[in-house]
C-alpha cells in the first residue's frame, strides 16, 4: 500500500510546496500534520497498527479536510 505524500498528489506544485514549507509557518504546520497522519494511517493499512474502524475513518477523514486545506493553499 504506497502512500500518499503531497509531493506525490501535487505534482504541479512541488516548487510552490517546497517555497511554502521554507517560507510560510502555517503551512509548514498544515504539511507536517498531514505527513504526520499519512504515516500513521499507512501503518494502519499495512497491519503494523491496529484500530478500530472508526477511528481510521475519523483519521482518513482528517487526512482528506487536510488535504483539500492544502489544495486550496496552494492555489492562491
Amino acid at each position: 500500500m504506497e502512500k500518499h505524500n503531497l509531493l506525490n498528489e501535487f505534482p504541479e506544485f512541488q516548487e510552490k510546496i517546497h517555497q511554502l514549507k521554507v517560507e510560510d509557518t502555517h503551512f509548514r504546520k498544515l504539511f507536517d500534520e498531514y505527513h504526520t497522519l499519512d504515516h500513521e494511517i499507512h501503518k494502519i493499512n499495512v497491519g503494523e497498527e491496529t484500530v478500530i474502524d472508526e477511528h481510521a475513518h475519523e483519521l482518513k477523514a482528517k487526512l482528506l479536510h487536510l488535504k483539500d486545506e492544502i489544495y486550496s493553499y496552494l492555489n492562491k
